[in-house]
């Protein structure tokens, strides 16, 4: 009889989260994101919402001649703007 798989735990939080979310398994896995309008690669994000939230957003995007992509990433960069002294 073959023994079950071993469970795995969760490790421990990342001294450096930077560089952690660049190489971590699944991203290092995949292949390259197209580039961004800005030359910069991406990531996918997945981020669960309500079906009513979801039509308001696109409604919104499509509203502003837009992309919802487009849209949340400039969102995004707005809320979460770059730390001072990072060239990005």
């Amino acid at each position: 009889m073959t023994k079950p798989p071993r469970k795995r735990g969760f490790a421990a939080r990342p001294a450096d989260p930077e560089h952690w979310i660049k190489s971590s398994g699944a991203a290092a896995a995949a292949p390259p994101s197209s580039p961004a309008k800005d030359g910069a690669f991406t990531a996918r994000l997945t981020v669960d919402v309500t079906p009513d939230l979801r039509g308001r957003i696109k409604i919104a995007a499509f509203q502003r001649g837009t992309t919802v992509a487009d849209m949340l990433r400039e969102l995004l960069s707005r809320k979460f703007p770059p730390p001072s002294g990072d060239p990005s």
